[in-house]
């Protein structure tokens, strides 16, 4: 899933210069490169429709036909899953870590990335440096002492467990992306707000962050969807069932039901189905943010 949203921001991306650098009405590309866009999202969309139309099938369909079209459509293993407090629970521990990782991680990267981009200090590189090292370690490397970190502060089987190291992880992501939307606001301008009367925090809250927004809204999203969609955090620290974020609910789900394929993959897509709006709503401004970091 996590590679679906990062294969289209890309290929978004290259279409955004690509419009840039073109004069309207003149060319239109490479044909070889729309060919390659369309075999990429080929190969990440088809996965993902074949979970959903699966969840219309019966599992003598599935069986007796495994890429055949539902014949006929069969709603009610969408239903039955709708109908479950397991799923409902689930997506609540998933909005509560997703929107408590979104939140912790937009507001102290916003703060780390100011101080780092604004003001010069000793360390200032070396701190920036730090950060930026943070990208090249996944939550697979560190989960052993992560797991042994969490559970000697008492965070064990809790959502709390999960959040903090969750932004911490996000924290990377977020400084390089915001960094450069800090550093590319003129000197002028706060030099300005200063005559005005503007103490730095104030300059920080009305002039930062509304000129930085589309860097806050992307590392945002980024964030979000990242919570959303984890698993391996979530399956070391959480053992209670009604604790258990949506990746975990279709592992246990798919573990009661393993006959019933059918319902399996009607559970699976219902999971992945919010992350999905999600991001398609929020395209665009993705890209932008992506696009206005590369540039600063």
């Amino acid at each position: 899933m996590t590679d679906t949203l990062k294969t289209s921001v890309a290929i978004q991306a290259i279409g955004a210069r690509g419009r840039r650098r073109a004069p309207s009405g003149v060319r239109w590309g490479s044909p070889g490169v729309y060919l390659l866009a369309v075999i990429l999202i080929t190969i990440c969309i088809t996965p993902i429709l074949y979970i959903i139309i699966g969840g219309f099938r019966t599992n003598s369909q599935i069986t007796n036909d495994p890429s055949g079209w539902p014949a006929p459509w069969e709603i009610g293993n969408y239903t039955n899953v709708l109908g479950s407090s397991e799923f409902w629970t689930a997506m609540v521990n998933s909005t509560i870590s997703a929107a408590g990782t979104t939140l912790g991680a937009v507001i102290l990267g916003v703060m780390a990335s100011y101080v780092i981009a604004r003001y010069d200090f000793g360390g200032k590189g070396i701190m920036y440096s730090f950060f930026a090292a943070g990208l090249m370690f996944p939550i697979t490397v560190a989960i052993t002492p992560l797991y042994l970190l969490i559970r000697n502060l008492g965070l064990v089987n809790s959502l709390g467990g999960i959040i903090l190291p969750q932004i911490a992880f996000a924290l990377p992501t977020t400084i390089i992306i915001l960094v450069p939307f800090l550093r590319a606001i003129p000197k002028e301008l706060e030099e300005a707000a200063s005559i005005d009367g503007a103490s730095r925090l104030g300059f920080f809250w009305r002039m930062v962050i509304p000129l930085s927004l589309p860097g806050v809204i992307t590392v945002g999203i980024l964030a979000f969807i990242g919570s959303w969609n984890g698993y391996m955090l979530p399956l070391f620290i959480l053992n209670d069932s009604s604790l258990f974020t949506l990746p975990l609910g279709v592992q246990n789900f798919s573990s009661q039901y393993s006959v019933d394929t059918a319902k399996v993959l009607a559970y699976t897509s219902l999971s992945m189905l919010p992350a999905l709006i999600f991001f398609s709503m929020f395209e665009r401004r993705i890209v932008g943010g992506l696009t206005g970091a590369v540039k600063g």
